[in-house]
């Protein structure tokens, strides 16, 4: 009984990975596959159906309160699961809904408190941490970001398979320009010596490693931002300088934020929440922000213009 589960999802990443599925949504569907077998005592998805999948994603709404986003992503896995791997069409599923949570805005931080926290950075982290506020991409798209997608020239950086598997473009900050050029003659030094030892391959996305056989060693396929460590890859056993991992930029954002003060609940993610803010602040159109933060919907962006609007909070008081 244990070994058919390991097998089986094995089988089900090959599927994800054939179909040019995002890792990080790849792993969290297996997760969501791994548990809902878990849920029901390691029984075969071929032996459920949409009975036992109403039962988890009932059991994530009322027993685990997870947020909407979260039982949405399971129902996806699940989904993904029944008609790409298995072969079967479902049903309706008629689960408990999550609670939708309509009323929470995102946390920003003011232009001081953005200064103070850089204050307290330092090295890389601070390069990233700066590149978060002053571009808005995602903390993953950070990490993942390759040399050839920093175009100095045109002063902006192109984002490659986004969330929603889309690409974009945002903005590259003067101000950045210099520290970053720095830190890619160190990153490149760091890559001379890797293909001197013998670790000569990125990894690459889809099949370009087959469409292009050397591109696995051009230095323009290199992460930005690599890990301090090689590691042996999963997929294919090669050992290989991956990118920096998003917890250790989580970890730094979070003591510096402690240490400068800041008692709200403070990371990565809060630095892009802050760019959009404070870019509505400066007189930026909507759509504009929209598109440098890459949402499908307006109205995902519009989350930001509550920010600003201060209502009530905006009258002063007559004790003042």
């Amino acid at each position: 009984m244990e070994r058919r589960p390991k097998k089986f999802l094995d089988t089900v990443r090959e599927i994800l990975q054939r179909r040019h599925y995002a890792s990080s949504t790849a792993e969290s569907y297996v997760h969501w596959i791994r548990r809902f077998i878990l849920h029901h005592d390691k029984r075969h998805p071929n032996e459920m159906g949409e009975l036992e999948i109403e039962q988890f994603l009932t059991h994530l709404a009322t027993v685990e309160k997870v947020a909407p986003p979260t039982q949405n992503q399971a129902f996806s896995a699940l989904l993904f699961l029944y008609r790409q791997v298995l072969g079967k069409e479902l049903g309706t599923i008629n689960s408990a809904r999550a609670r939708e949570q309509r009323d929470r805005l995102p946390n920003v931080l003011t232009k001081d408190e953005v200064q103070r926290l850089f204050s307290r950075m330092s090295g890389t982290p601070l390069l990233m941490a700066k590149l978060l506020y002053g571009t808005g991409m995602r903390v993953i798209e950070i990490c993942t970001l390759r040399v050839k997608d920093v175009e100095f020239e045109q002063h902006l950086i192109v984002i490659h398979d986004s969330k929603g598997d889309k690409d974009r473009v945002t903005v590259l900050p003067d101000s950045l320009i210099g520290p970053l050029r720095e830190h890619l003659l160190d990153v490149k030094q760091l890559h001379e010596k890797d293909l001197d030892r013998g670790f000569d391959s990125v990894a690459l996305p889809y099949a370009l490693a087959r469409k292009y056989p050397n591109a696995d060693r051009d230095w323009g396929w290199q992460y930005v931002f690599p890990s301090a460590i090689i590691s042996r890859d999963k997929q294919d056993g090669v050992s290989r300088r991956f990118h920096m991992n998003t917890a250790t930029l989580q970890k730094a954002v979070k003591q510096a934020a402690k240490v400068v003060g800041i008692n709200r609940p403070v990371g990565p993610h809060t630095l892009r929440h802050s760019f959009a803010t404070h870019l509505l602040q400066n007189g930026y159109d909507i759509r504009t922000v929209q598109e440098l933060l890459g949402h499908k919907d307006v109205k995902t962006t519009m989350i930001y213009t509550h920010v600003l609007n201060r209502g009530g909070i905006s009258v002063r008081s007559p004790l003042d």
